[in-house]
């Protein structure tokens, strides 16, 4: 246990990786933990305010990302430096993707059902970087031998396959199992065979005639919907908090 924790971890060229994802995954507890305490009322903290303008927190965030990004560029990927800007780094990026979804739908969303895919976002992050920092490389260059890294072409084959397959999950309405098959190949091979979401741009192309196929797919994603879409929602709202109920929403925009 110890040698792996010393070859795969605690190697100069991977510290800064592990300090990086450390203060990227504690950043965006203690982020929410403070939101949270906000939106009840209780504690010490407020929103930030600065000319009747509410300072978001992805603010901070991108300047964090900015500094912390262009200082492991000029500092290289050893000594204090380079550690300390992965950790600036970090903090910035989980300020950052806590306020994923109010980017991505330019509104603050932060509370509402749309808000969830801010939690999305980190939680598939953090598990990237993850299996990046144990040693899996993207698109399963780290399952090839010295001798086949030595060879251009097998590489360039390897990547170009393994990236079809996730341009087909992709195009198959499954993106998270997209991004992890470019880590994990196996899973981009299972999820290129297995059937499309109803609605994805490959089951209007391929199962427009094909009436099984879009009933098949269609009880299929209705199963899979409904055996992971409450332990998926339990996990987002212990992690993130439960988001508002729509109807008092919509009122208090109404009003």
């Amino acid at each position: 246990m110890g040698h792996w924790w010393q070859r795969d971890i605690v190697e100069p060229g991977k510290l800064p990786l592990l300090l990086a994802l450390a203060a990227f995954v504690l950043t965006f507890l203690i982020t929410r933990a403070i939101t949270r305490l906000i939106r009840a009322g209780k504690g010490p903290f407020g929103n930030v305010q600065a000319g009747g303008v509410h300072i978001h927190h992805v603010v901070p965030g991108v300047i964090l990302t900015l500094v912390g990004g262009f200082g492991a560029v000029a500092g290289g990927r050893h000594g204090f430096g380079s550690c300390l800007a992965a950790v600036v780094f970090g903090i910035g990026a989980g300020l950052v993707l806590d306020e994923f979804a109010l980017i991505l739908h330019l509104d603050d969303v932060y509370w509402t059902e749309a808000g969830r895919k801010s939690v999305e976002a980190v939680v598939l992050t953090a598990a990237l970087v993850g299996l990046w920092l144990v040693g899996l490389s993207p698109f399963g260059v780290d399952d090839m031998s010295e001798g086949e890294l030595q060879d251009r072409g097998n590489v360039i084959s390897t990547v170009a396959v393994n990236f079809l397959f996730a341009l087909v999950i992709l195009a198959k309405g499954k993106p998270r199992m997209a991004v992890f098959s470019v880590i994990v190949p196996l899973v981009g091979l299972i999820g290129a065979i297995r059937l499309a979401r109803p609605g994805s741009p490959w089951a209007r192309r391929f199962y427009r005639r094909r009436p099984r196929a879009r009933a098949r797919a269609a009880l299929r994603a209705y199963h899979h919907d409904r055996r992971w879409s409450r332990p998926r929602r339990a996990l987002q709202d212990w992690l993130g908090g439960r988001p508002d109920p729509e109807e008092p929403r919509r009122a208090v925009e109404r009003n």
